[in-house]
């Protein structure tokens, strides 16, 4: 468990499931040499042994499973804003036919979508998460009350034609993804919720390419997203009530602030072989790491994040996010592959800057 929380006094959400769903084109795996992900796997918990005179004590409270209270922290509708950046950290325009036409005579640059992705993870027996990510139409003033749908895209975990290669989660409502696109692209969707407020997340997808024996960071996406009620599939939008607004083109983080020695307060791993079937797997407590960040491949993001894909150690890659919540502190999730393409490691962690120690 990365963070814990009073899952009691989260809001409740209907359980009826989705029926039907659509999906788009299927995609599969980079048909690349040596590229096959492998699925992932938890270390074996170990079981102890009792004689039949110990005295077993019974917990005060039932225990809930990590994966019921992941459920309860992440489905529901998430709306806010997103926006795709370039693999330097610049912010994409959005294409002109999308943009009103007063924003065009005023010569304003759009960068922004309104978003909305309602998620719906089961509440018990198998596992099962889907989202939909709903684009909008850029507005003006509060006729965002009307706003109407440009693209909507489904995710199915689970989908055995276009559905995530890996999903490790954590019971904050935490989660990281591994998603096939194109011949020789992943994109990595890292979840961060905020652990001061349940109800606002961030979610940034590095979309990466695989050339060869290299991986290349080709685009980044930026969502910005809080939580607006329990899962309705997307039927209801927050309108002008929506208490995000666009952020692509504010001010990004300050890279000093994110250069040099961290350590983990509290880390969540996951260690990858191959024969693996089962996608989901829950996120294990791991030990204290401490890192040392620099400029290197960094790439400042705005909303206090960052990014970076660069080699970790000898054969390996590292595709890290980080999210600078408070100063000298921040949240970071981070994917480790192979030279061969192989996933090594997932990994969520809460840092504490060495030199902000009290």
């Amino acid at each position: 468990m990365l963070l814990s929380g009073n899952l009691l006094s989260y809001p409740t959400k209907p359980s009826t499931p989705i029926k039907t769903l659509v999906t788009s084109s299927p995609l599969r795996l980079p048909s690349l040499p040596c590229k096959k992900l492998a699925k992932l796997s938890a270390a074996a918990s170990s079981s102890s042994s009792s004689s039949a005179s110990t005295t077993v004590l019974q917990p005060t409270q039932p225990l809930i499973p990590v994966w019921t209270e992941f459920s309860a922290r992440v489905s529901g509708e998430w709306d806010g804003f997103g926006a795709d950046f370039t693999s330097a950290g610049w912010p994409i325009e959005l294409p002109e036919n999308v943009v009103p036409e007063a924003y065009r005579e005023w010569g304003v640059e759009v960068f922004d979508w309104q978003t909305q992705c309602p998620t719906l993870a089961s509440e018990s027996g198998d596992r099962s998460f889907f989202y939909k990510l709903i684009r909008l139409l850029p507005t003006v003033g509060c006729e965002a009350d009307a706003a109407t749908r440009h693209s909507v895209e489904e995710r199915v975990v689970g989908d055995l034609e276009n559905g995530a290669l890996a999903f490790g989660y954590d019971s904050s409502g935490c989660y990281v993804a591994v998603w096939p696109r194109a011949a020789g692209v992943l994109e990595l969707e890292h979840c961060l919720v905020d652990p001061r407020n349940r109800e606002e997340r961030v979610r940034v997808v590095q979309v990466v390419k695989l050339e060869g024996k290299e991986m290349r960071l080709a685009g980044i996406k930026v969502f910005s997203e809080q939580w607006y009620g329990p899962f309705r599939n997307g039927e209801q939008l927050g309108g002008c009530a929506i208490r995000e607004s666009g952020f692509a083109a504010t001010k990004k983080v300050e890279v000093s602030e994110v250069v040099g020695e961290w350590q983990s307060t509290t880390s969540a791993a996951l260690r990858f072989q191959a024969g693996e079937k089962d996608v989901f797997r829950e996120l294990i407590e791991d030990r204290p790491q401490k890192s040392i960040r620099d400029e290197v491949d960094l790439v400042a993001l705005p909303k206090q994040l960052w990014c970076l894909l660069n080699e970790k150690n000898v054969g390996e890659v590292s595709a890290e996010v980080g999210w600078l919540f408070d100063h000298g502190h921040a949240l970071t999730s981070r994917c480790v592959f192979l030279q061969d393409g192989r996933l090594k490691e997932i990994a969520l962690s809460q840092e504490v800057a060495v030199s902000s120690k009290t």
